[in-house]
């Protein structure tokens, strides 16, 4: 895995740990965020338009293409999604 996209997981790893409501300005960096981590994971999306934290490091993005995905930590703790 190149430096870039290291530095970009540690990222989002560190807004994954965010547990409090989202307000604006961090619901906008972290739809921004979550659109750039299922773009490095290969996955259809355009732009992540809404964000719902489901738990610690848990969250469902709906994009603007309608693909929803579960972004989330594994026991690994590598950043996984899956299509939902």
């Amino acid at each position: 895995m190149n430096s870039k996209i290291q530095i970009r997981t540690l990222l989002l790893a560190g807004l994954l740990s965010f547990t409090g409501p989202v307000i604006s300005a961090e619901g906008d960096a972290l739809a921004k965020d979550l659109t750039s981590t299922i773009s490095l994971l290969g996955l259809p999306c355009g732009q992540v338009v809404n964000v719902v934290t489901q738990g610690n490091r848990d969250y469902i993005a709906t994009c603007s293409d309608k693909n929803r995905y579960r972004i989330y930590l594994n026991p690994q703790g590598k950043v996984a999604a899956e299509k939902r």
